[in-house]
């Protein structure tokens, strides 16, 4: 029997919430349990009695900790209610709920491992072409740097095997998006997307303060990320820009001492010196980082185990 749990982290949803609930799927092709958790994280309205009443799974989390949070902790409870497939979907309705049947075929299919929901971005009226440009230019950034293949990077609306949730470690306290896509790449689970649609815009992002905050906050993410799972690879870049720039600055030396002209030019020699070191020391940096990421699989992995025994004992 093949289970589906729709998880909905919700923050003072009150006004949108039932008609999320509404609007999901009473049946999907090829599941034969579905059930609804909302995760109402730390809301001072009436959010938690509007899912209680419509019937879904309720959990509490108190004070208010952010949707990262809300995610991982969504993931952890599907698991234990049995989940073999989970669907993350946002609370103010923003993704059209009867995609869900085509976001889960993929992994029924057995063909992925999580599947992201990818929205027309150019076709959104409520996105300023400025955000529109962003958005493409950001998942084009983190296909390269997660080696998926994933159209829509911020999207929410995904879908995850059993597997894939065990293996998904979500400390990030901003945003799971790009650090799930990150983890994915890095463990080697198999992603992919498929086209969604959506519905006009009920409220404000409150993820997204503006734009380029937005952008800084994504960014530092990112790369936070980049370093934790491809340190040997992110360390071996910096190594050789600044590996190309010491010998370049050492060449500008030998070309003017050579050609008769070499007083007044010491500095490059010293600025070549220094940068080749730093360049060293980023290659021990890299070799040290792969060692510590290869630490941390094994741990994850112990934790994999650990969660899978400590579910089978409940």
């Amino acid at each position: 029997m093949t289970k589906l749990i729709i998880q909905i982290p919700c923050f003072n949803e009150e006004e949108n919430l039932l008609t999320t609930l509404n609007d999901l799927p009473k049946t999907v092709e090829g599941i034969d349990a579905l059930e609804v958790l909302v995760i109402n994280d730390g809301s001072t309205d009436n959010t938690e009695q509007i899912a209680m009443d419509w019937g879904a799974n309720v959990i509490n989390i108190k004070p208010n900790k952010g949707l990262a949070n809300a995610f991982r902790t969504g993931l952890q409870e599907c698991l234990k209610l049995g989940a073999d497939i989970i669907v993350n979907t946002d609370a103010d309705n923003q993704y059209c709920a009867k995609d869900i049947e085509n976001l889960v075929k993929p992994i029924l299919n057995h063909e992925a491992d999580i599947v992201i929901g990818a929205r027309d971005i150019f076709s959104i009226k409520d996105f300023s072409l400025l955000k529109k440009l962003l958005q493409k230019l950001g998942s084009a950034v983190l296909r390269l740097l997660s080696s998926t293949r994933v159209d829509d990077a911020p999207s929410g609306f995904r879908a995850f095997t059993k597997e894939a949730a065990f293996r998904l470690n979500i400390f990030d306290n901003y945003t799971y998006t790009m650090e799930t896509l990150v983890q994915a790449g890095a463990k080697d689970l198999r992603v992919t997307s498929v086209p969604i649609r959506v519905n006009p815009n009920t409220r404000k992002s409150r993820l997204v303060k503006n734009i380029f905050d937005y952008i800084f906050k994504s960014m530092k993410t990112t790369i936070r990320m980049f370093i934790i799972y491809r340190p040997f690879r992110f360390f071996m870049i910096l190594a050789i820009l600044a590996g190309i720039m010491g010998l370049g600055l050492g060449g500008r030396f030998l070309y003017f001492y050579l050609t008769g002209n070499g007083n007044g030019h010491i500095q490059s020699l010293i600025l070549s010196s220094i940068i080749l070191i730093s360049s060293v020391q980023l290659v021990i940096i890299a070799i040290m980082g792969e060692l510590l990421s290869i630490n941390r699989k094994l741990i994850e992995d112990i934790q994999t185990r650990v969660r899978k025994i400590e579910l089978k004992d409940k």
